[in-house]
């Protein structure tokens, strides 16, 4: 038996359903332009309406297209298919598009090799880089006044430029060196060109290592063709000091720069392997100690030239006096050997003056330098140290046996404190490190492979590429890295994915004439 619609209402309600069913029936889109009025409508429509009706819809649906170019068709987010709790959760997590308020989650995504566009820029030789923000207000911040406090981890992206012009200082004296490395030891050596990657510096002192030590004559008899590589004497680095008024009102101060290189010859690897203990000649506290091959070839006299020492405390001084009445900083930035010898040179010029002007160190993959002593020596004489670190280089975890270096946390009860207290004093083999730091990860890097060699995670380019990409230690490299992988695909091919040493073939990055000078030893096991 079929039952009608009048039966279930009441008879004085139907003529008031049957016509809102008829005006239901005769309703259509009005987004719709296409849309026919039906027979049953009781208002006909207009050609005038209609127009206004589809130029309503045009213009909506523009609007709607607009809206779907500019959103992410990765971040789209599905309505959920059915009403279990777990689906709305989900719901309410995408809901809240996490990718758009960190974007640099998507990291690994966005460079892929799928974005052509931003990897070819990567991959070319042309160089870009991070702003430079106005750093006059807060530049002893900057400069370490407060120990680097809340900069680090997340990454300040203005320190992170600093870092990495300061790297690049380093990198310049590494050129510097291998493009005339040879040393006469017949006369002193002559004024060299550095190539600076800054041009608001310019060079003011070539300064030069000198080993205490000397390779029989014999073997200089059976490899004559080794050269350099058997010479006291070398070339380590340079002074330069910013000379732009555009810059110095920049960063708020005039800037004094010493960069040093890292180990290349035979000599400097033979100072670095000396590594006990010795009394610091100028203090009168015994248990003040540095390692013995480090302070040699920062005290050591060549036949032509001054030590180390004496060559950057007179150029200091100098430059002092040149521009005084001027607020000053002294930057010391050094990579491996240069990372050691730049905290010796710290020591040499925190006094070296009445009013010495404040001194930071920023190092890459330094090797330890001293004992306990040698960092309280340091700290009183307010040296500031920023070390960056990378958790897979060797090289930071030498030399020596480690008693002293983390004892603090250790030392619960004074008996514990006098037994830390005299094997520090009386061990030559307990270092220390210095400073505060900033630790990389090679890991982290979605271009180098997770088990690169010794030399990549000791290589400077591979610390300056994993500064660059650096956001915080619990966020993966940042999206919007800028520095240009050429020369780590030149200088570590074999240690980069081969996803990208592909892609630079294909860029014929090499037919390009993209050239830079590598090294001819890998850096020292000890610095």
């Amino acid at each position: 038996m079929q039952i009608g619609i009048s039966s279930t209402l009441p008879a004085q309600n139907l003529h008031v359903y049957q016509a809102r069913r008829a005006n239901f029936k005769c309703q259509k889109s009005p987004l719709n332009p296409l849309t026919k009025p039906h027979p049953c409508s009781q208002k006909p429509c207009s050609s005038a309406s209609s127009t206004e009706l589809a130029r309503q819809h045009l213009s909506n649906l523009d609007k709607l297209l607009q809206k779907t170019n500019q959103a992410d068709p990765e971040q789209v987010i599905k309505a959920p298919t059915n009403g279990s709790i777990e689906t709305k959760g989900k719901g309410l997590l995408e809901g809240l598009n996490l990718s758009r308020l960190w974007p640099e989650m998507k990291a690994a995504e966005e460079m892929s090799p799928r974005h052509l566009n931003r990897l070819q820029r990567l991959l070319s030789k042309t160089m870009e880089y991070s702003p430079r923000n106005n750093l006059g207000s807060r530049w002893r911040e900057y400069h370490g006044c407060n120990d680097w406090s809340g900069l680090l981890d997340p990454l300040d992206e203005n320190l992170r430029r600093e870092v990495v012009r300061y790297g690049e200082f380093v990198q310049a004296a590494y050129h510097g060196f291998h493009s005339n490395p040879a040393m006469s030891t017949d006369e002193a050596p002559l004024p060299r060109h550095v190539a600076l990657p800054d041009r608001s510096y310019k060079v003011t002192k070539s300064l030069y290592a000198t080993s205490s030590v000397g390779l029989p004559k014999w073997v200089d008899d059976m490899a004559p063709n080794l050269g350099w590589m058997t010479q006291r004497s070398s070339w380590i680095g340079f002074v330069a000091v910013c000379d732009d008024k555009r810059e110095i009102q920049r960063m708020g101060r005039r800037d004094i720069v010493i960069a040093l290189r890292g180990t290349a010859t035979c000599l400097e690897w033979a100072e670095n392997f000396r590594a006990q203990l010795v009394q610091i000649p100028e203090s009168r506290d015994p248990t003040q100690k540095v390692e013995c091959g480090f302070l040699s070839l920062h005290k050591t006299s060549g036949a032509h030239v001054p030590s180390l020492a004496e060559s950057v405390v007179e150029e200091v001084r100098r430059l002092i006096e040149m521009y005084q009445g001027e607020t000053l900083s002294i930057t010391i930035t050094g990579h491996s050997l240069g990372a050691a010898l730049s905290l010796l040179v710290a020591d040499e010029l925190s006094s070296c003056a009445p009013q010495v002007p404040p001194i930071a160190v920023f190092s890459f993959g330094g090797p330890r330098v001293g004992n306990k002593g040698f960092v309280d020596r340091l700290n009183d004489k307010n040296v500031k140290v920023l070390r960056i670190v990378n958790n897979q280089d060797v090289i930071t975890r030498v030399p020596g046996v480690f008693i002293g270096e983390g004892s603090q946390q250790q030392q619960r009860n004074e008996s514990f404190s006098r037994v830390f207290n005299m094997l520090d004093n009386n061990n030559p083999w307990a270092y220390s490190h210095v400073g505060t730091e900033l630790r990389v990860d090679t890991k982290m890097s979605p271009y180098l492979k997770p088990n690169a060699d010794v030399a990549c995670c000791h290589d400077l380019e591979a610390y300056l590429h994993l500064v660059d990409g650096f956001l915080s230690s619990n966020c993966p490299f940042r999206a919007n890295a800028k520095r240009s992988l050429a020369r780590l695909v030149h200088d570590q091919r074999s240690n980069v994915k081969q996803l990208y040493t592909h892609k630079a073939l294909s860029l014929n990055l090499e037919r390009d004439g993209l050239s830079f000078p590598v090294p001819s030893c890998l850096p020292s096991p000890s610095g």
